[in-house]
Formats: C-alpha cells, sequence, structure tokens
C-alpha cells in the first residue's frame, strides 16, 4: 500500500509539471487559435539559464538562487514574446498549416542553438528547491514533489482568477471567442495575444525550473518528451480549458507513473496514448472541452 502511494504522489508531481506545460499550450490555443510546438523547447532554454546561472555565475544559494529562478523565468518570457514577434505575427492571417510548420521549425532552430552553445552532454542540474520534504509513515515525499503540485495549484487558481476577473483577461476571452468583434470593440489584439504569449512562456519558465529539479538531467532536448505529453494533457482535459489543462495533466502524468510501476517502463508512454484515444472517441473536446458550432 505504501509503494502505490509513493507511486501515486510521483504521478501528482509529474503531472503537475505537464499540467504548467499544457497551460502554456491551451492558452496559446484558447486565444490564438494556434498550436506552438515550440513551447517545449522554451522549457529547455530556461532550464539551460538557470544552470549557467547556477554553476557558471555561482548563484547556488540564498538570495542567489532566487535570482537563478528570476532569470530562467524572465528568459523564457522574452523568448516567448520574441518567437511570436518574429516568427507568428507575420502569420497571423495564413493557414493553419503554415503556422504549424513554422512552430515545428523554432523548435528545431531551439535546439540546433542549444546544441551550438551547451554541447550533445547532458548536464547535471542542481535542485534550486530548498525545502527538504517530509515522511508519512514509510512514504517519502520530497521537496520538490511538494513545491511542484503546491506551485501548480496557485498558478491556475491565480492565471483562472485573473482570465476571469480582469481588464486583460477579458480581453482575452473576447479575442478567444471572436478576434473581429473584438477588434471592432477596442481592444488590441496583437497586444493580447503577445501577452498570452508571455504569459505561457513563463509559466514554461517554472515548468522548466521544477522539471529540471525533480529530473536532474538537462539536454537540448529535455524539453521535447514533456511538451509532446503535456500537449496531449492539454487535449486530455480540453484545449482551451484552464482547469482541464490541470486535470489532464494530473490523470496523465499518473497514469504514465503507475504504468512503469505496474505494467511496463517501455510500454507506460504507449498506453499513455493509449488512454487519450479512448477519451477522445468517447468525448472528441477532452474531459472539460466544450462543443464549438462552426459558422457556415
Amino acid at each position: 500500500m505504501s509503494s502505490f502511494f509513493s507511486y501515486l504522489i510521483t504521478g501528482i508531481s509529474l503531472g503537475s509539471i505537464y499540467a504548467l506545460i499544457a497551460l502554456g499550450y491551451t492558452m496559446v490555443y484558447g486565444i490564438a487559435k494556434m498550436l506552438n510546438f515550440a513551447h517545449g523547447d522554451v522549457i529547455m532554454i530556461g532550464g539551460y539559464i538557470v544552470f549557467t546561472a547556477v554553476s557558471t555565475l555561482g548563484w547556488s544559494s540564498g538570495l542567489g538562487i532566487f535570482g537563478a529562478i528570476f532569470c530562467g523565468i524572465l528568459g523564457c518570457l522574452l523568448l516567448g514574446v520574441l518567437v511570436e514577434k518574429v516568427a507568428y505575427k507575420p502569420l497571423r492571417n495564413a493557414p493553419s498549416l503554415a503556422v504549424l510548420i513554422t512552430a515545428i521549425g523554432v523548435s528545431y532552430l531551439l535546439q540546433n542553438i542549444a546544441l551550438l552553445i551547451f554541447g550533445s552532454n547532458p548536464k547535471n542540474f542542481s535542485s534550486v528547491v530548498m525545502f527538504d520534504g517530509f515522511s508519512i509513515g514509510k512514504v517519502r515525499i520530497s521537496g520538490e514533489t511538494v513545491v511542484t503540485i503546491a506551485v501548480s495549484v496557485l498558478i491556475m487558481i491565480g492565471l483562472t482568477l485573473f482570465v476571469n476577473h480582469t481588464k486583460s483577461g477579458m480581453a482575452m476571452l473576447a479575442v478567444s471567442e471572436d478576434k473581429g468583434a473584438a477588434q471592432l470593440m477596442g481592444v488590441n489584439v496583437n497586444r493580447t495575444i503577445s501577452l498570452t504569449f508571455a504569459i505561457g512562456s513563463a509559466l514554461a519558465g517554472v515548468a522548466s525550473i521544477l522539471l529540471c529539479s525533480t529530473y536532474p538531467l538537462l539536454s537540448p532536448y529535455t524539453g521535447a518528451m514533456p511538451g509532446i505529453k503535456a500537449f496531449t494533457a492539454a487535449v486530455f482535459g480540453g484545449i482551451g480549458s484552464i482547469p482541464g489543462a490541470m486535470i489532464g495533466g494530473v490523470i496523465l502524468g499518473v497514469i504514465e507513473s503507475l504504468s512503469k510501476a505496474y505494467i511496463s517502463s517501455q510500454f507506460s508512454d504507449a498506453i499513455v496514448f493509449g488512454v487519450l484515444i479512448i477519451v477522445l472517441l468517447v468525448k472528441p473536446t477532452g474531459i472539460m472541452g466544450k462543443k464549438l458550432n462552426e459558422k457556415v
């Protein structure tokens, strides 16, 4: 029983990381109606920024750790805004396929930049979590697990309040509903989409710190598989829904953890994607997704 509880906690922790990444996907898709497949690589860049600050600059204790965390989040935010301005904004009215191909191109560009700068050998990432965790009976819960779950829940609540109760959040909802009508009502569509990318990329920065602290090997491909799984979690929960992204991420993490423990670590990914297929066959919009009527 204690081992099951341990696997469950591990799955919730992993799922919370997926949820944070999925929130970035779901926000960008919900407002801009585009899939930013470079999102996982923004996470990887954030990890390298924190790694450089801690290992090269020596910000490994005290206020230095908070400085490294701040730099990682800010770096991801600025990178997300830059990518949106340079790669996506010119394609605002382009076919969705062109945007998708551009996103894949940006993803490979970021991976190769990281390869040129840091090389292909994985780096050992030192955890920036300064909490030791605690034990419940025979189950040890690490500080990284506690912080990951707490941060994910707080961010989901804060993001929900922001979207539903602030002027900028209302603008996002308006743009999500109808860009043309929102622009006629005085909403600056371009600025709203840029803000969405900024928030989503900042969340990627938070996710990169938690991911690398929990799984401390950092390489240019670190964000690739978590990015794909987080996108799966966003679809699973209902892409465009903030609570759906959180629920989808946690469920995905728990399924993956229990599959590795009780079935096979080699087939855990196949099981995860198999469950996704079954859910979408039953409910194509995801767990909390809403069916949209197309205008013709």
